[in-house]
């Protein structure tokens, strides 16, 4: 029998520290990359980066979020507030432990432990615009635990590339390898409680055989990645399925070149529009 859910609710990781493109006047989710229309005439006002993320997560039908934060970053609150200029709400929660996104994502888990999750990065600018519906789609159909949309990688050194089975299924994750084969990353993802669950759990193991050590191999150890659990939860027999964007881009500001590439970007489309 197939699981139907009431409620989709966005999570969006923001505690990064954006060294590689250190120093910003403003936390870099909330740097202008383009423009957009205020009211009525021909009026227009930035867009920041995280905007084309959760006007994507509003186009499927995904009417609340939770954006967590690290100290400091008290300037996204501010600029976006409870959501209401995007037709959206929005809750800010702290980050905890450093030591990678998952644990950044289970501050969460109170929170969304009973829910659809969409997971989004308010640093990447990704197209198609209906990528979250075509996710939620895939899901409903496949009755699957995750989805994770996929998108053509040009620099695969930098991200996480996908290596599927013949009927779409995720095989295995290969986390920002120096060369590779595969020619697909994911972006983007849906799941559901199953994979909340079995997150938090991974989480929680994690910090109990940490606390085993002293202090100094804790601070040490290697940073924990989302593809390390989706990894774990495939070997345990979750059911992970994908939905392709073979014709769709994803641009990820983390570098000066890439931030000056979607500026270019946006300026230009707008231009034409």
């Amino acid at each position: 029998m197939k699981k139907t859910f009431q409620e989709v609710i966005g999570l969006i990781p923001a505690a990064g520290k954006a060294s590689r493109v250190a120093p910003l006047p403003c936390s870099k989710e909330l740097y202008p990359v383009g423009f957009h229309p205020a009211g009525k005439g021909r009026s227009v006002r930035p867009k920041v980066v995280s905007q084309f993320l959760l006007e994507n997560m509003r186009r499927a039908n995904i009417k609340k979020a939770y954006i967590i934060l690290r100290e400091g970053k008290w300037d996204i609150p501010a600029y976006l507030g409870d959501g209401k200029t995007i037709d959206m709400n929005l809750a800010y929660l702290m980050m905890g432990l450093s030591f990678g996104v998952p644990y950044t994502l289970d501050q969460a888990y109170p929170f969304v432990e009973n829910a659809l999750v969409a997971l989004g990065f308010s640093d990447i600018i990704f197209e198609p615009n209906d990528a979250f519906v075509k996710l939620l789609a895939r899901r409903e159909e496949m009755d699957a635990d995750i989805v994770l949309g996929l998108f053509p990688a040009s620099q695969p050194q930098k991200t996480d590339m996908v290596k599927l089975d013949e009927r779409g299924r995720v095989r295995s994750i290969s986390i920002k390898p120096a060369q590779t084969e595969l020619l697909y990353a994911w972006e983007i993802a849906i799941w559901t409680p199953v994979f909340t669950r079995f997150m938090h759990d991974f989480v929680l193991s994690e910090e109990e055989s940490s606390s085993k050590h002293s202090r100094m191999s804790l601070d040490a150890r290697n940073e924990m990645h989302v593809a390390d659990v989706i990894q774990a939860a495939i070997d345990g027999g979750m059911k992970v399925e994908t939905v392709l964007f073979e014709n769709g881009t994803c641009l990820d500001i983390g570098t000066p070149e890439d931030m000056l590439k979607a500026v270019r970007l946006q300026v230009n489309r707008e231009l034409v529009e």
